[in-house]
């Protein structure tokens, strides 16, 4: 069992220094606590588990059952990137990084937002995508490495989480980093279908935040309060048979074979 130096969720530390002491009303802060249900996600974090670990017991605390479905598609050797789509925002994330990184040994790496990044437990395995400010200029540099190595790539290529698009909730245009390093670096793609959304709520502040047009998403700022509706749902992972890197020609572009993988995850669907 790997146990680490507990590091909890401090949102008057985080506040203030952000905004600086006494800046922000006390009763703003202490709503927000509530909102984001501080106390609940520290329990999470004061089990004191590490990597594959802490994604298997945070699953077991919001008390979440996945199906998965399709685990003999994947080779037990090899270099791989696994496409997900990105429905939920974390209960997602952590099943792909418990199930995947099990298999393989903890060998896997992350593409993360500011969100999962949150999450210190599973810092060895994320590497840092914002979300919320501005990229790093070693973005290009790690993520070259991370798909040379010989890890496993867990990636939503959506970089948010879906949204509802024509009435139905779906992922954002998928970018195609993913296509052209896994052309460039030889790995076949899996494909990853994950079942679930978000509550009405989140739709509704994604389309209030399009209407005005802010920068800032608001409705990001609630996923920790949909990762607490989670408890006690089931949800199901489908894999798909590997695509092999060989399949992404130049007879289309990237951004376009980006988009054919996302047809393929849906057709996961049950």
């Amino acid at each position: 069992m790997a146990v680490n130096e507990t590091v909890l969720l401090d949102l008057d530390k985080i506040v203030e220094e952000k905004f600086g002491k006494g800046k922000v009303p006390r009763f703003v802060v202490s709503w927000l606590k509530k909102f984001i249900h501080q106390d609940h996600l520290n329990g999470c974090l004061s089990q004191g588990y590490l990597g594959i670990e802490f994604a298997e017991k945070a699953l077991e605390y919001y008390d979440t059952h996945i199906t998965v479905e399709g685990l003999e598609n994947i080779p037990d050797d090899g270099r791989f990137t696994f496409a997900s789509n990105h429905p939920l925002g974390a209960i997602d994330a952590l099943s792909l990084i418990a199930y995947i990184g099990r298999k393989y040994n903890g060998n896997i790496i992350v593409p993360a937002n500011d969100i999962l990044m949150a999450l210190k437990p599973l810092a060895e395995y994320t590497l840092p995508i914002n979300k919320f400010g501005g990229q790093s200029s070693k973005l290009p540099e790690l993520l070259q490495n991370a798909f040379e190595s010989d890890k496993q790539i867990i990636i939503c290529p959506a970089g948010l989480c879906s949204r509802k698009i024509d009435g139905v909730v779906q992922d954002l245009p998928w970018k195609k980093t993913f296509i052209t390093k896994s052309r460039q670096t030889e790995r076949d793609v899996v494909p990853v279908w994950f079942s679930g959304q978000n509550s009405n709520r989140f739709y509704r502040l994604d389309k209030l935040r399009n209407f005005l047009k802010l920068k800032l998403n608001i409705a990001m700022l609630t996923l920790p309060d949909e990762l607490y509706k989670c408890q006690h749902k089931s949800f199901t992972m489908v894999f798909g048979k590997p695509i092999p890197w060989q399949t992404f020609t130049k007879d289309k572009k990237d951004s376009e074979w980006a988009a054919w993988v996302r047809e393929q995850v849906y057709t996961l669907k049950k």
